[in-house]
Formats: structure tokens, sequence, C-alpha cells
């Protein structure tokens, strides 16, 4: 049986889940359906959602070991440089699909397994480190922007809790959009790094200068009753996430009398993922990279997420 090199889930540990993971060899990726392909992996990136599943959060301990990663760019069989696309078919999921790594293996390895209707081109002029960072993040605060923020309508967006991927992607992407961009962060430093990025960054619950007509929160509990004051009549607040919380008071006199809008969502469509990667080539935009770390160093890469004292994207290099 041929093996590869893999990092992997291989318990759970909800208070330290740097210690269900293993790095070490896992067998070649299988194909579960005739139309399914192999990649070879030459960069991916961390996510909240790996963290998650080493703490045994939406993956179940009868998929143990599992490789863990979501996002890719790597070659196809053909020797196409590829972007991946990672959610698949998953008649067993209730949702009908799930993302790489909770039911089929994960891109933490040298080689993954995927659909080949799930391999969208890399567009030239985006490098492998940049495309690495789009598929989930960047793809989430794509679609939380566009297809459910309709920022199109308005002029002016408010992100929460920048700093994470979403969050940062979203004021990157806000920005580059053209639009006035205020970010919260607690960190005076990752304030710094916002202002750079061409938006207003304030403290939590700071009064912003304007009412804004789209909200980004991926913060939760404890940001929310400062979304709904910060909206303009007839904003969108966009939920992608709850890190500090998910059960916030709602002051619905509020909703209903300036005519808001709540939407959730997660992650995006294999057409979004094209419209993003050609508006990164167009626009020179580029993801903010927190670092770049060899794969060989992959438990280097989750205990600095674990941390906390992230900026942007962790990115891992399957060719170091």
């Amino acid at each position: 049986m041929r093996v590869m090199r893999a990092a992997f889930a291989s318990s759970f540990d909800a208070a330290d889940p740097l210690s269900a993971l293993t790095v070490g060899e896992r067998p070649e990726p299988i194909h579960p359906e005739d139309d399914w392909v192999t990649v070879r992996v030459r960069a991916s990136s961390l996510n909240h959602h790996d963290l998650w599943s080493l703490r045994g959060v939406g993956l179940a301990a009868d998929r143990l070991p599992m490789i863990l990663g979501c996002d890719a760019v790597g070659t196809d069989p053909d020797g196409n440089e590829v972007v991946v696309y990672p959610l698949v078919p998953d008649p067993g999921d209730p949702r009908g699909i799930s993302i790489l790594s909770e039911r089929f293996p994960g891109t933490f390895a040298e080689r993954v397994a995927v659909p080949r209707v799930n391999l969208l081109p890399l567009p030239g002029g985006v490098s492998a480190t940049d495309a690495a960072c789009l598929p989930t993040a960047w793809l989430t605060a794509w679609r939380m922007l566009t297809t459910k923020g309709r920022v199109s309508e308005g002029e002016s967006v408010l992100v929460q809790g920048a700093g994470g991927g979403v969050a940062t992607a979203a004021v990157a992407l806000a920005v580059a959009l053209g639009k006035r961009v205020y970010a919260t962060s607690r960190d005076a430093g990752k304030r710094d790094r916002i202002t750079e990025l061409g938006a207003t960054a304030l403290a939590p619950g700071a009064r912003l200068p304007e009412r804004v007509d789209v909200v980004i929160e991926t913060v939760g509990e404890a940001t929310f009753d400062h979304s709904l004051k910060s909206a303009a009549p007839m904003a969108r607040i966009v939920v992608s996430g709850a890190t500090a919380g998910y059960e916030p008071k709602v002051n619905l006199r509020r909703v209903f009398a300036m005519q808001l809008e709540i939407l959730g969502t997660s992650m995006g469509t294999p057409g979004e993922l094209t419209e993003l990667l050609a508006f990164c080539a167009e626009h020179e935009v580029h993801p903010v990279v927190d670092s770049v770390v060899p794969f060989s160093r992959i438990g280097d890469a989750f205990a600095r997420m674990h941390s906390g004292d992230v900026f942007g994207k962790i990115v891992i290099d399957h060719t170091a």
C-alpha cells in the first residue's frame, strides 16, 4: 500500500486540540466515484474549521483518523494548475454536501482526491500562495459581501472582529470594491494593520461616523448589538460565524423599525469562487497572509492559529 505524508486528526480534545493532531503517514487517496481525480497539492491554508475538527465539532469519531484541511492549490493529472473547490456532494449529510475533511480526506497531505468538477483553473497572475487562501475564508467573505450583502446597493460596510481569515478578507475585498469600510478589533496592533488595508479601524463598540449598509458578522454575541445599532435603514447584517457566542440578544424593535435583514451564509458556489479568482486577478487583490509555513512545520502553524495571534491567513507550502 502506497502512503503519503499528511496532517490528521487522530483523536479529539476539546480543551487541548493540538494534542489531537498527528503528522505522519496515511494511505494514498481513493476515488469513491469514477469522476474523482487526484491532485498533487502545492499549497494549502488553515481555517478555524481545522481546530474545531480537532475538538470533535463537525467530525464523527468513526471517521478518525481524518486528514484535515479544506483549501488547496495543486496540479491535476493532466499537469494543469488548479484551485480545489472544497465542497463535495454528500448524501449522508443533512445539507447534501460536506467540506473536505468532514467525510472525505482533506488537503493537508501530499495528494487529495476530489470530483473533477471541483477543479478550477488557476488564473494567470494569481500565485499558489494567494489562491490557497481563497476557497474557504475568502469565498465566504466574497459571498457575504456580494450575493448575500448586495454591497453594490450600498456604499459603506462594517466588519466586526477583523484579524481572522473571513473578516480580514471582507475588509480587503470591500476596499477593493470601492466601499467605505469600518472594521473593529480589540487589538491595537491589528487596528494598525486594518488601517494599512484602507479601512477605518475602531475599537469594539465604538460609534461609527455613519450607519452602514452592510455588516459582516463572524463574532456573534459579543458584537451583535453593536452591529444592530450601526446598521442603516434596510441594511443587511450577514452572519457566517459566532466565535464569541451564538445566542445574542436581538432587539426586534430595531429590526422591524429599521427594516433590517439578518442573513446567514457559509462558503459559496463554484461560480462564486470563479468570480472571486477573476476579481483578484483583474484588480490585483492579494490575500492578507499572516505567514507561510513549510509542511514540515505544520504543527507550528496549528499552534499559531490556536494562539489567536494571527492577522490574515496561514499558508502551508507543501513543496518545502
